[in-house]
């Protein structure tokens, strides 16, 4: 009896494990997430190992069941990063971190179904991350008292559920996107002390109460059924008169597409008419006279034809336009060396290009372009190209066929150093001694229109991990790029040319860790710092560059337009870009995490001469990078064991973000950067590394 009565008060006060055994994956989460955070003292009973953040009633978090519902670390005053793996805390609807000093960029992974997102007052920069325009259940949106800036993503087509958007006090420019049209639950909205231009149309048909513009750069009118909502728009340019009747014939207005004006000719939506009862006839004034007009304009243009069409059959007309001289196509007649021309003086060049060779596909990349659209008078039969304006490189030399052809020995295959889809790369020597790599382009002269503006967009990407365009050719229809050269060759060549790179040569892990760490500072320059984005398209090791120093130099970058196929046999390739040929800078982070694969195994992202199983690396090795054993014996056999072992793990799981199959799970290149960083912070590279002072040496050089 007494033994019965022992186990009753057992099983009455002892602790449940089930209930307060927190989810792994919020736990994996919140401990990166402290640790992004330098680990502060003021989050009380949180830690950088583990536990179980549930049972154990961590600071700021709230639990149902097992999994982390709410994470509220407003105005702690804590410093640092939230992480990058925040993407897993799938039942958290509110999280706040407002009111601390993180600095930097919203980080991409956010709990994807969070309904309240507060991250005002935290010193971001940068812009708003696309996953939050794929939060659908998100209602309340907070990012005011940032430093965010650029035109404001048109991410709103999905946010139906959003009630308010405080997006003030941050330097915000530009016209406010369409899709802020489709707020359809939206009832306060604060744009104010930004630097938004154009109208604010496009939040007419809004459920607004409170609207706050004030201390901006908005222009034109505000719309009438803004007029009636508790609405502040001090410090703006806005048109205090009547506004202007719309156009004639202009059908009423009906749905939240239209832009209406207050005293316009077209009904509100609130019901209140126009000036002038317009609704008492079916065809107004207006459209009448607009019906006419049409009819006057259409008989002008009909006169005009015939009179180009008899003009043309005049034997006179015709006199002069053979007395003019011929222009052969530009296959005819080379020039001796291509430089940059404006469109004004295109007529005065040696060449000419006939209607039926001009390539009018768009640009791969986006320009201004000039067009020359003045018809010369007597050339009526002759076809109107427009002609574009090219943008000179600002700092890339032009070179002459002949002077490349004597620096490559005429591009024999003894100075042939790589070859891949976009082209073959060749040693070039100058008489002066000067070493650089040729990349002579697989093209056809159907491209010349775009080389020019494609060379001017690459030779501005300066970065330290970025090769340097020198210069470029373009002459008889051949496409040549001039690179720095680089003598250690590239990353694959190191990993997996075994025969023709000595041990002496091997890769230590200090160096792999500087490797991908310089390569993700080369991407994150490219998709979060170039405006537009650049995306690569073609990450894999062999673009990637070693100098003497073994510092990586990422290649190929602004050529995405000459990538036009997914080599699915090369490993590389993300699944959505293997489906669909569409690719985003999300693929580029997917191809990354793959040539980091090849880092911690020495292995090739495909390889057919491997087991089937084991063909295909991410296949076979994602599936074992959270478990340590397995981990271990995945390792490249070239490092001989010499690793630190929490700075293999933590790389591992920056791979693991980086090759999801889902593109919006993947995180952003500035993270990756934020964790390559701190893992090298925090790695002690004396331990197990061959040679301390080596890997102290290499240590310096990775904080430097």
């Amino acid at each position: 009896m007494t033994t019965l009565l022992f186990f009753f008060i057992f099983l009455l006060f002892a602790p449940n494990p089930i209930i307060a055994d927190t989810d792994p994956s919020d736990v994996s989460a919140l401990v990166g997430m402290y640790q992004s955070l330098n680990s502060p003292g003021q989050l009380t009973q949180w830690s950088s190992t583990g536990g179980d953040p549930c049972g154990q009633n961590w600071k700021g978090v709230t639990c149902s069941g097992s999994r982390v519902t709410e994470i509220n670390l407003s105005s702690l005053g804590l410093s640092g990063g939230i992480g990058f793996q925040l993407s897993s805390l799938t039942s958290v609807t509110n999280f706040d971190v407002s009111n601390n000093n993180f600095g930097n960029q919203i980080p991409y992974s956010l709990p994807p179904n969070v309904q309240r997102l507060n991250l005002a007052g935290c010193g971001y920069s940068g812009q708003l991350p696309y996953s939050i325009s794929q939060m659908a259940s998100l209602k309340y949106l907070n990012v005011a008292r940032n430093q965010l800036s650029g035109q404001l993503p048109d991410m709103f087509g999905q946010l139906s559920a959003l009630t308010t958007l405080d997006l003030s006090s941050n330097v915000f420019t530009g016209d406010l996107p369409n899709t802020l049209s489709l707020l359809s639950s939206a009832t306060d909205m604060y744009l104010q002390n930004n630097q938004f231009t154009g109208t604010i149309d496009v939040l007419a048909n809004l459920p607004l109460k409170n609207l706050n513009v004030a201390n901006n750069k908005f222009t034109g009118w505000v719309p009438s059924q803004l007029n009636n909502i508790n609405l502040q728009k001090d410090g703006n340019s806005f048109n205090s008169g009547p506004a202007p009747p719309p156009p004639p014939g202009t059908p009423a207005a009906g749905g939240g597409g239209q832009h209406r004006q207050p005293g316009g000719n077209s009904p509100s939506t609130n019901g209140s008419s126009g000036d002038g009862g317009g609704k008492k006839s079916g065809v107004g004034g207006g459209a009448i006279a607009g019906i006419v007009i049409s009819i006057l304009v259409v008989g002008a243009i009909i006169a005009f034809i015939l009179f180009k069409k008899r003009s043309k059959k005049s034997s006179t007309d015709i006199e002069k336009i053979e007395d003019r001289p011929s222009f052969p196509p530009v296959a005819s007649q080379p020039v001796e060396e291509m430089k940059p021309v404006q469109a004004s003086s295109m007529v005065n060049t040696k060449t000419f290009e006939t209607a039926d060779v001009i390539n009018l596909k768009p640009p791969p990349f986006d320009h201004n372009k000039s067009f020359d659209d003045d018809d010369d008078d007597g050339f009526s039969a002759i076809p109107i190209v427009p002609k574009k304006e090219h943008v000179a490189p600002p700092d890339a030399t032009s070179y002459s066929v002949a002077d490349l052809q004597i620096a490559t020995n005429s591009f024999s295959a003894d100075n042939l150093i790589g070859e891949g889809t976009t082209g073959r790369v060749y040693r070039a020597e100058f008489e002066d001694g000067k070493v650089v790599a040729v990349k002579k382009i697989l093209s056809s002269g159907a491209m010349s229109e775009d080389f020019i503006d494609m060379v001017s967009h690459v030779s501005r990407l300066r970065h330290p991990n970025i090769t340097e365009l020198i210069g470029y050719c373009s002459e008889y229809g051949q496409h040549l790029l001039v690179y720095e050269f680089l003598k250690n060759g590239s990353l694959y060549d190191f990993l997996h040319l075994s025969d023709e790179y000595s041990s002496s040569k091997s890769l230590i892990w200090n160096t792999r860790v500087k490797i991908a760490l310089g390569t993700a500072r080369a991407l994150e320059y490219l998709h979060e710092v170039c405006s537009p984005s650049v995306i690569h398209k073609n990450i894999k090791s062999a673009n990637i560059l070693l100098d003497s120093d073994n510092n990586p130099h990422l290649s190929e970058c602004g050529l995405a337009s000459l990538v036009s196929y997914a080599d699915q046999t090369s490993g590389y390739s993300a699944p959505e870009v293997s489906m669909t040929g569409q690719y985003t800078i999300k693929s580029d982070v997917y191809s990354f995490g793959v040539t980091m694969l090849e880092l911690l195994t020495g292995r090739k992202p495909f390889d057919s001469s491997r087991t089937r199983a084991e063909q295909t690396l991410v296949r076979w090795a994602t599936p074992q990078l959270h478990d340590m054993d397995a981990l271990a014996k995945m390792v490249d056999p070239a490092l001989k064991g010499l690793y630190p072992v929490k700075s293999l793990s933590r790389f591992a799981d920056v791979i693991a973000l980086c090759v999801q199959p889902e593109p919006e799970f993947r995180p952003a290149m500035s993270e990756v950067v934020e964790a390559l960083v701190r893992l090298v912070q925090r790695a002690n590279m004396s331990k197990r590394t061959v040679g301390v002072e080596q890997g102290r040496s290499d240590n310096q050089e990775q904080l430097s």
